[in-house]
Protein backbone atom coordinates (compact mmCIF):
# COMPACT_ATOMS: atom_id res chain seq x y z
CA UNK A 1 0.00 0.00 0.00
CA UNK A 2 1.21 3.53 -1.09
CA UNK A 3 2.06 5.35 2.43
CA UNK A 4 3.51 8.64 0.69
CA UNK A 5 0.07 10.41 0.99
CA UNK A 6 0.09 9.77 4.50
CA UNK A 7 3.90 10.41 5.51
CA UNK A 8 3.75 14.00 3.57
CA UNK A 9 0.37 14.84 5.28
CA UNK A 10 1.98 14.23 8.74
CA UNK A 11 5.21 16.36 8.05
CA UNK A 12 2.85 19.24 7.13
CA UNK A 13 0.64 18.24 9.97
CA UNK A 14 3.60 18.69 12.53
CA UNK A 15 4.55 22.19 11.33
CA UNK A 16 1.24 23.39 12.11
CA UNK A 17 0.89 22.00 15.22
CA UNK A 18 4.41 22.13 16.57
CA UNK A 19 2.83 22.78 20.03
CA UNK A 20 -0.44 20.79 20.34
CA UNK A 21 0.61 17.43 21.73
CA UNK A 22 2.68 16.79 24.77
CA UNK A 23 6.54 15.54 24.38
CA UNK A 24 5.29 12.16 24.98
CA UNK A 25 2.91 12.00 22.66
CA UNK A 26 4.57 13.31 19.93
CA UNK A 27 7.07 11.40 20.40
CA UNK A 28 4.61 7.98 19.62
CA UNK A 29 3.21 9.90 16.31
CA UNK A 30 6.74 10.10 15.71
CA UNK A 31 7.64 6.36 16.32
CA UNK A 32 4.48 5.57 14.61
CA UNK A 33 5.91 7.58 11.27
CA UNK A 34 9.47 5.69 11.73
CA UNK A 35 7.48 2.44 11.41
CA UNK A 36 5.41 2.86 8.64
CA UNK A 37 8.54 4.47 6.49
CA UNK A 38 10.43 1.32 7.35
CA UNK A 39 7.37 -1.38 7.08
CA UNK A 40 4.87 0.07 5.15
CA UNK A 41 0.89 -0.86 5.38
CA UNK A 42 0.12 -4.40 5.16
CA UNK A 43 -2.00 -5.36 2.18
CA UNK A 44 -2.78 -8.53 1.03
CA UNK A 45 0.68 -10.39 0.85
CA UNK A 46 0.27 -9.93 5.12
CA UNK A 47 -1.45 -13.41 6.38
CA UNK A 48 -3.78 -11.22 8.68
CA UNK A 49 -4.97 -9.18 5.50
CA UNK A 50 -5.34 -11.28 2.85
CA UNK A 51 -8.95 -11.67 2.41
CA UNK A 52 -9.88 -7.57 2.22
CA UNK A 53 -9.50 -6.28 -1.12
CA UNK A 54 -7.45 -3.25 -0.69
CA UNK A 55 -8.58 -2.57 -4.49
CA UNK A 56 -11.95 -2.29 -3.41
CA UNK A 57 -11.36 0.29 0.05
CA UNK A 58 -9.48 2.62 -2.14
CA UNK A 59 -10.99 2.82 -5.36
CA UNK A 60 -11.11 6.77 -5.21
CA UNK A 61 -8.91 9.25 -4.45
CA UNK A 62 -9.88 10.52 -0.71
CA UNK A 63 -9.65 14.08 1.49
CA UNK A 64 -7.90 13.24 5.30
CA UNK A 65 -9.49 14.99 7.14
CA UNK A 66 -6.91 16.26 9.82
CA UNK A 67 -8.61 19.30 11.36
CA UNK A 68 -11.89 20.01 13.07
CA UNK A 69 -14.12 21.45 10.80
CA UNK A 70 -16.46 24.52 11.30
CA UNK A 71 -19.90 23.65 10.99
CA UNK A 72 -22.71 25.99 10.10
CA UNK A 73 -25.45 23.79 11.85
CA UNK A 74 -25.78 21.98 15.59
CA UNK A 75 -25.47 18.38 15.47
CA UNK A 76 -27.92 18.37 18.36
CA UNK A 77 -30.41 19.49 16.36
CA UNK A 78 -30.27 16.90 13.98
CA UNK A 79 -29.47 14.02 15.97
CA UNK A 80 -32.08 12.52 18.90
CA UNK A 81 -31.95 8.71 20.12
CA UNK A 82 -35.74 7.46 20.43
CA UNK A 83 -34.85 4.10 21.60
CA UNK A 84 -37.52 3.52 24.54
CA UNK A 85 -36.34 3.22 27.75
CA UNK A 86 -32.61 3.09 26.34
CA UNK A 87 -31.10 6.10 29.02
CA UNK A 88 -27.23 6.78 28.11
CA UNK A 89 -25.00 9.47 28.31
CA UNK A 90 -24.35 10.77 24.91
CA UNK A 91 -21.03 12.25 23.18
CA UNK A 92 -20.95 13.17 19.45
CA UNK A 93 -18.21 13.37 17.38
CA UNK A 94 -18.05 15.23 13.69
CA UNK A 95 -15.80 12.95 11.94
CA UNK A 96 -13.66 11.97 14.43
CA UNK A 97 -13.44 15.08 16.56
CA UNK A 98 -14.87 15.70 19.98
CA UNK A 99 -18.42 18.03 19.15
CA UNK A 100 -20.50 17.51 22.26
CA UNK A 101 -21.83 15.58 25.37
CA UNK A 102 -24.71 15.92 27.16
CA UNK A 103 -24.01 13.90 30.76
CA UNK A 104 -25.26 17.83 32.13
CA UNK A 105 -23.33 16.50 35.17
CA UNK A 106 -25.07 13.00 35.66
CA UNK A 107 -21.97 11.36 36.00
CA UNK A 108 -20.02 11.18 39.08
CA UNK A 109 -18.02 13.88 40.04
CA UNK A 110 -14.86 11.95 39.94
CA UNK A 111 -15.45 10.56 35.99
CA UNK A 112 -13.47 12.26 32.98
CA UNK A 113 -15.39 12.59 29.88
CA UNK A 114 -13.49 14.89 27.32
CA UNK A 115 -11.42 15.12 24.51
CA UNK A 116 -8.76 13.25 23.59
CA UNK A 117 -7.53 16.92 22.58
CA UNK A 118 -8.55 18.33 25.93
CA UNK A 119 -6.59 15.31 27.82
CA UNK A 120 -3.29 15.60 26.76
CA UNK A 121 -2.76 18.70 28.13
CA UNK A 122 -5.42 18.62 31.15
CA UNK A 123 -4.17 14.88 32.33
CA UNK A 124 -0.42 14.21 30.40
CA UNK A 125 0.72 11.78 33.04
CA UNK A 126 -2.60 9.70 33.04
CA UNK A 127 -2.89 9.89 29.58
CA UNK A 128 0.87 8.74 28.29
CA UNK A 129 0.41 6.03 30.86
CA UNK A 130 -1.87 4.28 28.93
CA UNK A 131 -1.61 5.94 25.19
CA UNK A 132 -0.57 3.38 22.37
CA UNK A 133 1.11 1.31 25.22
CA UNK A 134 -1.33 -1.41 23.72
CA UNK A 135 -1.84 -0.90 20.03
CA UNK A 136 1.35 -0.39 19.48
CA UNK A 137 2.61 -3.88 20.46
CA UNK A 138 0.47 -5.27 18.10
CA UNK A 139 3.20 -4.33 14.77
CA UNK A 140 0.16 -3.61 12.56
CA UNK A 141 0.65 -0.88 10.04
CA UNK A 142 -3.04 0.19 9.95
CA UNK A 143 -3.05 0.83 13.71
CA UNK A 144 0.46 2.55 12.93
CA UNK A 145 -1.56 4.91 10.57
CA UNK A 146 -4.37 5.84 13.07
CA UNK A 147 -1.53 7.02 15.58
CA UNK A 148 0.76 9.05 13.33
CA UNK A 149 -2.64 11.26 11.68
CA UNK A 150 -5.46 10.98 14.50
CA UNK A 151 -5.47 14.15 16.60
CA UNK A 152 -8.39 13.42 18.68
CA UNK A 153 -11.30 11.10 20.04
CA UNK A 154 -12.81 10.33 23.64
CA UNK A 155 -10.94 9.88 27.02
CA UNK A 156 -12.89 8.34 29.54
CA UNK A 157 -11.15 7.80 33.19
CA UNK A 158 -13.46 5.89 35.82
CA UNK A 159 -11.27 6.19 39.22
CA UNK A 160 -11.10 2.92 41.67
CA UNK A 161 -13.96 1.87 43.36
CA UNK A 162 -16.66 4.31 41.10
CA UNK A 163 -19.80 2.81 39.29
CA UNK A 164 -20.68 5.08 36.10
CA UNK A 165 -24.55 3.84 36.60
CA UNK A 166 -26.05 4.63 32.84
CA UNK A 167 -24.34 3.60 29.13
CA UNK A 168 -22.17 6.18 28.12
CA UNK A 169 -22.77 6.25 24.35
CA UNK A 170 -20.20 7.83 21.84
CA UNK A 171 -21.97 8.44 18.42
CA UNK A 172 -19.44 9.76 15.33
CA UNK A 173 -21.23 11.02 12.68
CA UNK A 174 -19.75 11.46 9.58
CA UNK A 175 -20.74 13.89 6.79
CA UNK A 176 -19.45 16.37 4.30
CA UNK A 177 -20.57 15.32 0.01
CA UNK A 178 -17.08 14.48 -0.90
CA UNK A 179 -14.70 11.03 -0.41
CA UNK A 180 -12.64 11.44 2.77
CA UNK A 181 -10.69 9.60 5.22
CA UNK A 182 -10.83 9.91 9.05
CA UNK A 183 -8.91 9.30 12.05
CA UNK A 184 -10.27 8.88 15.18
CA UNK A 185 -8.43 7.45 18.58
CA UNK A 186 -10.24 7.15 21.73
CA UNK A 187 -9.15 5.57 25.32
CA UNK A 188 -11.04 4.30 28.12
CA UNK A 189 -9.51 3.38 31.99
CA UNK A 190 -11.35 1.26 34.30
CA UNK A 191 -9.99 1.62 37.74
CA UNK A 192 -10.04 -1.00 40.31
CA UNK A 193 -13.37 -2.28 41.38
CA UNK A 194 -14.71 0.10 38.97
CA UNK A 195 -17.77 -0.64 35.85
CA UNK A 196 -18.10 1.12 32.70
CA UNK A 197 -20.72 0.32 29.85
CA UNK A 198 -19.76 1.92 26.42
CA UNK A 199 -22.15 1.85 23.06
CA UNK A 200 -20.53 3.14 19.90
CA UNK A 201 -21.85 3.61 17.14
CA UNK A 202 -20.36 5.01 13.51
CA UNK A 203 -23.54 6.29 11.25
CA UNK A 204 -23.02 8.97 8.17
CA UNK A 205 -25.57 11.43 7.17
CA UNK A 206 -24.88 11.10 3.53
CA UNK A 207 -23.81 8.45 1.38
CA UNK A 208 -20.39 9.99 0.29
CA UNK A 209 -17.38 7.39 0.35
CA UNK A 210 -15.58 7.20 3.54
CA UNK A 211 -12.98 5.34 4.97
CA UNK A 212 -12.82 5.48 8.72
CA UNK A 213 -9.76 4.54 10.62
CA UNK A 214 -10.68 4.39 14.11
CA UNK A 215 -8.88 3.02 17.71
CA UNK A 216 -9.82 2.34 20.87
CA UNK A 217 -7.68 1.26 23.87
CA UNK A 218 -9.34 -0.13 26.67
CA UNK A 219 -7.58 -0.60 30.37
CA UNK A 220 -9.84 -3.08 32.63
CA UNK A 221 -7.69 -2.36 36.79
CA UNK A 222 -8.38 -5.36 39.21
CA UNK A 223 -11.96 -6.36 39.97
CA UNK A 224 -13.37 -3.81 37.38
CA UNK A 225 -15.77 -4.48 34.89
CA UNK A 226 -16.17 -3.32 31.10
CA UNK A 227 -18.91 -3.87 28.76
CA UNK A 228 -18.48 -2.82 25.05
CA UNK A 229 -20.87 -2.53 22.16
CA UNK A 230 -19.69 -1.56 18.76
CA UNK A 231 -22.72 -1.01 16.49
CA UNK A 232 -21.49 -0.87 12.66
CA UNK A 233 -24.28 -0.03 10.38
CA UNK A 234 -23.24 1.99 7.05
CA UNK A 235 -24.10 2.50 3.85
CA UNK A 236 -22.25 0.59 0.76
CA UNK A 237 -19.80 3.04 0.70
CA UNK A 238 -18.59 3.15 3.91
CA UNK A 239 -15.18 1.40 4.68
CA UNK A 240 -13.88 0.72 8.80
CA UNK A 241 -10.90 0.14 9.59
CA UNK A 242 -11.46 -0.92 13.41
CA UNK A 243 -9.02 -1.29 15.94
CA UNK A 244 -9.66 -2.10 19.51
CA UNK A 245 -6.95 -3.05 22.17
CA UNK A 246 -7.70 -4.68 25.48
CA UNK A 247 -5.71 -4.40 28.42
CA UNK A 248 -7.48 -6.46 31.40
CA UNK A 249 -5.85 -6.82 34.63
CA UNK A 250 -6.81 -9.47 38.09
CA UNK A 251 -10.21 -10.63 37.99
CA UNK A 252 -11.24 -8.08 35.69
CA UNK A 253 -14.57 -9.11 34.05
CA UNK A 254 -15.36 -7.84 29.68
CA UNK A 255 -18.00 -8.07 27.94
CA UNK A 256 -17.61 -7.36 24.42
CA UNK A 257 -19.70 -7.28 21.18
CA UNK A 258 -18.70 -6.59 17.69
CA UNK A 259 -22.12 -5.68 15.46
CA UNK A 260 -21.51 -5.67 11.71
CA UNK A 261 -25.44 -4.97 10.23
CA UNK A 262 -24.63 -3.04 6.70
CA UNK A 263 -21.37 -1.08 5.55
CA UNK A 264 -18.66 -1.39 2.31
CA UNK A 265 -15.94 -3.21 3.33
CA UNK A 266 -15.54 -3.25 7.50
CA UNK A 267 -12.28 -4.60 9.49
CA UNK A 268 -12.90 -5.39 13.01
CA UNK A 269 -9.38 -6.14 14.59
CA UNK A 270 -9.61 -6.96 18.33
CA UNK A 271 -6.67 -7.63 21.19
CA UNK A 272 -7.39 -8.49 24.53
CA UNK A 273 -4.75 -9.41 26.59
CA UNK A 274 -5.53 -11.20 30.06
CA UNK A 275 -2.63 -10.38 32.10
CA UNK A 276 -4.04 -11.06 36.05
CA UNK A 277 -5.67 -14.04 37.48
CA UNK A 278 -8.71 -15.07 37.15
CA UNK A 279 -9.26 -12.46 34.68
CA UNK A 280 -12.34 -13.24 32.35
CA UNK A 281 -13.07 -12.11 28.64
CA UNK A 282 -16.29 -12.83 26.85
CA UNK A 283 -16.06 -11.29 22.72
CA UNK A 284 -19.03 -11.73 20.82
CA UNK A 285 -19.55 -11.10 17.29
CA UNK A 286 -22.47 -11.02 14.40
CA UNK A 287 -21.77 -9.81 10.57
CA UNK A 288 -25.29 -9.68 8.53
CA UNK A 289 -23.81 -9.03 4.68
CA UNK A 290 -25.37 -9.03 1.32
CA UNK A 291 -24.79 -7.25 -2.28
CA UNK A 292 -20.61 -6.54 -2.57
CA UNK A 293 -19.89 -6.19 1.03
CA UNK A 294 -17.47 -7.63 2.98
CA UNK A 295 -17.18 -8.57 6.48
CA UNK A 296 -13.62 -9.30 8.00
CA UNK A 297 -13.05 -9.78 11.90
CA UNK A 298 -9.55 -11.03 13.59
CA UNK A 299 -9.00 -11.37 17.27
CA UNK A 300 -6.26 -11.96 19.49
CA UNK A 301 -6.50 -13.31 22.75
CA UNK A 302 -3.26 -13.20 25.06
CA UNK A 303 -3.29 -15.60 27.78
CA UNK A 304 -0.60 -13.93 29.77
CA UNK A 305 -0.55 -15.08 33.01
CA UNK A 306 -2.25 -18.21 34.94
CA UNK A 307 -6.29 -18.76 36.22
CA UNK A 308 -7.46 -16.60 33.30
CA UNK A 309 -10.61 -17.90 30.93
CA UNK A 310 -11.56 -16.66 27.52
CA UNK A 311 -14.56 -17.20 24.80
CA UNK A 312 -14.96 -15.82 21.42
CA UNK A 313 -17.81 -16.31 19.65
CA UNK A 314 -18.61 -14.84 15.80
CA UNK A 315 -21.37 -15.91 13.90
CA UNK A 316 -22.02 -15.16 10.12
CA UNK A 317 -24.78 -15.30 7.34
CA UNK A 318 -24.04 -14.40 4.02
CA UNK A 319 -26.44 -13.50 1.29
CA UNK A 320 -25.73 -12.89 -2.25
CA UNK A 321 -22.35 -12.02 -3.69
CA UNK A 322 -20.77 -10.82 -0.13
CA UNK A 323 -18.00 -12.39 1.44
CA UNK A 324 -16.13 -12.57 4.70
CA UNK A 325 -13.53 -13.63 7.11
CA UNK A 326 -12.51 -14.38 10.75
CA UNK A 327 -9.25 -15.25 12.14
CA UNK A 328 -9.17 -16.09 15.56
CA UNK A 329 -5.78 -16.72 17.96
CA UNK A 330 -5.38 -17.77 21.21
CA UNK A 331 -2.28 -17.63 22.64
CA UNK A 332 -1.71 -19.25 25.83
CA UNK A 333 1.88 -18.27 27.04
CA UNK A 334 3.63 -20.56 29.01
CA UNK A 335 3.22 -19.83 32.49
CA UNK A 336 -0.29 -19.33 31.90
CA UNK A 337 -0.99 -22.65 33.28
CA UNK A 338 -4.67 -23.95 34.72
CA UNK A 339 -6.43 -21.91 31.19
CA UNK A 340 -9.99 -22.08 29.64
CA UNK A 341 -10.06 -20.98 26.24
CA UNK A 342 -12.70 -21.43 23.74
CA UNK A 343 -13.05 -20.02 20.37
CA UNK A 344 -16.00 -20.80 18.08
CA UNK A 345 -16.56 -19.52 14.38
CA UNK A 346 -20.34 -20.66 12.81
CA UNK A 347 -21.11 -19.49 9.21
CA UNK A 348 -24.03 -19.49 6.98
CA UNK A 349 -23.61 -18.82 3.06
CA UNK A 350 -27.22 -18.62 1.44
CA UNK A 351 -25.77 -18.74 -1.65
CA UNK A 352 -23.20 -20.25 -4.22
CA UNK A 353 -21.99 -16.70 -4.45
CA UNK A 354 -21.12 -15.75 -1.18
CA UNK A 355 -17.93 -17.07 0.52
CA UNK A 356 -16.39 -17.23 3.85
CA UNK A 357 -12.90 -18.08 5.21
CA UNK A 358 -12.15 -19.01 8.54
CA UNK A 359 -9.12 -19.71 10.37
CA UNK A 360 -9.28 -20.28 14.26
CA UNK A 361 -5.82 -20.90 15.84
CA UNK A 362 -4.97 -22.19 19.46
CA UNK A 363 -1.23 -21.27 20.42
CA UNK A 364 -0.57 -23.39 23.37
CA UNK A 365 2.91 -23.20 25.29
CA UNK A 366 1.53 -24.33 29.22
CA UNK A 367 0.63 -27.69 29.88
CA UNK A 368 -2.37 -27.72 32.35
CA UNK A 369 -4.81 -25.90 30.29
CA UNK A 370 -8.42 -26.30 28.89
CA UNK A 371 -8.54 -24.92 25.43
CA UNK A 372 -11.16 -25.96 22.62
CA UNK A 373 -11.65 -24.18 18.73
CA UNK A 374 -14.17 -24.86 15.88
CA UNK A 375 -15.40 -23.66 12.93
CA UNK A 376 -18.05 -24.59 10.35
CA UNK A 377 -19.41 -23.15 7.13
CA UNK A 378 -22.67 -24.22 5.65
CA UNK A 379 -26.30 -23.14 4.66
CA UNK A 380 -29.55 -23.53 6.01
CA UNK A 381 -30.62 -27.22 7.10
CA UNK A 382 -32.87 -28.40 4.78
CA UNK A 383 -34.62 -31.06 7.70
CA UNK A 384 -35.22 -28.63 9.76
CA UNK A 385 -36.47 -26.67 6.38
CA UNK A 386 -39.07 -29.55 6.07
CA UNK A 387 -39.88 -29.84 9.58
CA UNK A 388 -40.76 -26.10 9.49
CA UNK A 389 -43.05 -26.71 6.10
CA UNK A 390 -44.91 -29.81 7.17
CA UNK A 391 -46.10 -27.48 10.36
CA UNK A 392 -47.76 -25.02 8.24
CA UNK A 393 -44.76 -22.50 7.70
CA UNK A 394 -44.42 -21.04 4.59
CA UNK A 395 -40.88 -21.36 3.02
CA UNK A 396 -40.29 -17.77 3.63
CA UNK A 397 -40.69 -17.59 6.86
CA UNK A 398 -39.08 -20.94 7.43
CA UNK A 399 -36.05 -19.37 6.43
CA UNK A 400 -36.33 -16.43 8.32
CA UNK A 401 -36.78 -18.17 11.87
CA UNK A 402 -33.98 -20.44 11.12
CA UNK A 403 -31.41 -17.60 9.89
CA UNK A 404 -32.89 -15.60 13.19
CA UNK A 405 -32.06 -18.24 16.10
CA UNK A 406 -28.99 -18.96 14.49
CA UNK A 407 -28.35 -14.95 14.91
CA UNK A 408 -30.30 -13.95 17.92
CA UNK A 409 -27.65 -16.58 19.63
CA UNK A 410 -25.13 -13.84 19.81
CA UNK A 411 -28.18 -10.99 20.22
CA UNK A 412 -29.39 -12.14 23.46
CA UNK A 413 -26.51 -12.03 25.23
CA UNK A 414 -26.71 -7.97 25.20
CA UNK A 415 -27.21 -7.06 29.18
CA UNK A 416 -29.02 -3.65 28.10
CA UNK A 417 -31.98 -4.83 27.82
CA UNK A 418 -33.37 -1.98 25.66
CA UNK A 419 -30.29 -1.97 23.00
CA UNK A 420 -31.05 -6.03 23.01
CA UNK A 421 -34.39 -5.37 21.92
CA UNK A 422 -33.68 -2.82 19.26
CA UNK A 423 -30.70 -4.73 17.80
CA UNK A 424 -33.06 -7.86 17.78
CA UNK A 425 -35.70 -6.05 15.93
CA UNK A 426 -33.12 -4.50 13.34
CA UNK A 427 -31.87 -8.18 12.59
CA UNK A 428 -35.13 -9.09 11.97
CA UNK A 429 -36.04 -6.40 9.90
CA UNK A 430 -32.49 -7.16 8.22
CA UNK A 431 -33.07 -10.66 7.68
CA UNK A 432 -36.06 -10.64 5.94
CA UNK A 433 -34.58 -8.10 3.59
CA UNK A 434 -35.95 -4.64 4.74
CA UNK A 435 -33.18 -2.08 4.90
CA UNK A 436 -32.41 -1.12 8.50
CA UNK A 437 -30.21 2.07 7.36
CA UNK A 438 -32.11 4.56 9.77
CA UNK A 439 -31.35 7.71 8.73
CA UNK A 440 -28.56 8.29 11.40
CA UNK A 441 -28.58 5.50 14.11
CA UNK A 442 -28.43 1.47 14.37
CA UNK A 443 -30.27 2.98 17.67
CA UNK A 444 -33.41 4.28 15.37
CA UNK A 445 -31.91 7.71 15.74
CA UNK A 446 -34.05 10.28 13.70
CA UNK A 447 -33.36 13.57 12.12
CA UNK A 448 -35.52 16.32 13.01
Amino acid sequence: MEINNYTKAYTNLKKSQCNVFPDIIRKEKDDAFDFLKKHGLPGRQDERYRYLDFDVVFDEKYSLVLHKQKLEVDLNEFFHCEVEDLDTELILLSNGFYYDSTHNGRLPDSVIVCSMQEAFHKYPTLVSEHFNRYLKERGDGWAALNTMLANDGVFIHVPDNIHVPKPIQIVNLTHGFYEKELFQRNLFVVGENASLKLVLCDHSLNNAKTVSHLASELYVGKNAGLQIYNLQNEPDGNNIFNHMAIHQEAGSELLSFAFSLHGGSIRNNIYATLNGPHANSNIFGLTLSDRQQHMDNFVFVDHAVPDCTSNAFFKSILDESSSGAFSGRVLVQRDAQRTTAYQTNNNICLTNTSQMRTKPQLEIYADDVKCSHGATIGQLDEEAMFYLRTRGIDKAEARFMMMFAFANEVVRKIDIEPLRNRVESLVSKRLRGDEVLCEHCLLNCNER
